[in-house]
């Protein structure tokens, strides 16, 4: 398929996905979402990819949504149509995402990287929710999963005031994983999904269920969860690969079985 407003592209194990409308800093329009909802959905159904990168230029990730597409909508246009509800496909992806993350994640930029699982960020990085600004809030995740991420303090800080925040105060706030440097930043994500990509499929799909139930139910029930995924683990041929391997001190073979 030809895309317009992304690039996709298949390295050994992993996809990745550039966001690509340089005009715009990348503004995520519906074209684009619909774009990426589409690539996305190949990654998924491929099984020789075991994990997606998610990324921008180096000016930008996704400097917001588009605000020349939504601004003059009415309440009944943008309740009926519920536009956003189209961009909850990288949250519900099965198989592990991470955003590599260089310049701008503002807005709609910042939402769409927190939906990955976690993200890489250059030392060029700026995250930020300045809805405010245009007399509107976040309406893509941003006041439920910053908050989550970073605390009620800093979250409540982020989007009343709209300020941003670097890379360095991303990284020790807990939104991100880890800072690279900018000239570094798809070959360390590349690395990461390459790994990951290279371990059991299955497996890592269960842990990423695992941890993301972490935010939806209670410290109790969550292990009750963690430990029902564990046990059956023990019925998939990868457990038994990658056991039988440490003990006889070899490389495991992963079927993703």
């Amino acid at each position: 398929m030809g895309y317009e407003n992304i690039r996709v592209e298949t390295r050994g194990r992993v996809g990745l996905v550039t966001l690509n409308r340089p005009s715009a800093l990348n503004a995520l329009n519906s074209a684009l979402i619909a774009e990426l909802n589409t690539a996305l959905g190949s990654f998924e159904s491929d099984e020789k990819i075991g994990c997606i990168v998610l990324t921008g230029s180096e000016k930008a990730f996704a400097a917001g949504a588009d605000i020349k597409e939504m601004g003059s909508l009415t309440y009944m246009e943008a309740y009926l149509n519920d536009f956003i509800t189209s961009w909850d496909q990288v949250s519900r992806a099965r198989k592990p995402i991470i955003a590599a993350v260089a310049g701008y994640a503002l807005g709609g930029g910042c939402e769409l990287a927190m939906m990955c699982d976690f993200i890489i960020a250059a030392d060029t990085a700026k995250f930020g929710q300045p809805e405010i600004t245009l007399g509107v809030m976040p309406g893509a995740g941003g006041t439920q999963r910053l908050t989550r991420f970073v605390g009620k303090s800093k979250a409540m800080d982020m989007c009343l005031t709209g300020r941003m925040m670097d890379a360095q105060e991303a990284e020790r706030s807990g939104l991100v994983s880890r800072v690279v440097p900018a000239d570094e930043l798809l070959e360390e994500a590349m690395k990461a999904a390459e790994k990951i990509a290279g371990f059991s499929l299955p497996i890592a799909m269960m842990t990423k269920e695992s941890v993301n139930r972490s935010y939806e139910t209670t410290l109790a029930e969550g292990v009750r969860f963690e430990r029902r995924v564990f046990h059956s683990m023990f019925a998939t041929e990868d457990q038994k690969e990658g056991m039988s391997a440490f003990v006889d001190k070899r490389k495991p073979q992963f079927n993703n079985r």
